[in-house]
């Protein structure tokens, strides 16, 4: 839906100045961006991929099979 506290969605609903990544200038920060994208976590993203595997690499897989939910909410907590 795009509803998560991210700077894109925050933006739109003016509770943020910019829609872009704090960490990428000019780069909306959305759920993809965060996920799959961003240089600042791509250490932390490995992590999904070594429990995960080769689907981490799809958001829907992420977003809506119940085994990924305690991987991807570590990966949530460690980008702060």
């Amino acid at each position: 839906t795009g509803h998560a506290p991210l700077n894109k969605h925050l933006h739109c609903i003016n509770k943020t100045n910019s829609s872009h990544c704090s960490h990428c200038p000019n780069v909306e920060e959305t759920m993809h961006h965060l996920i799959f994208n961003c240089p600042f976590y791509t250490h932390k993203c490995h992590s999904l991929w070594a429990v995960l595997g080769r689907k981490a690499s799809s958001i829907s897989f992420l977003l809506t099979d119940i085994s990924t939910t305690p991987h991807l909410v570590k990966y949530i907590n460690a980008t702060g």
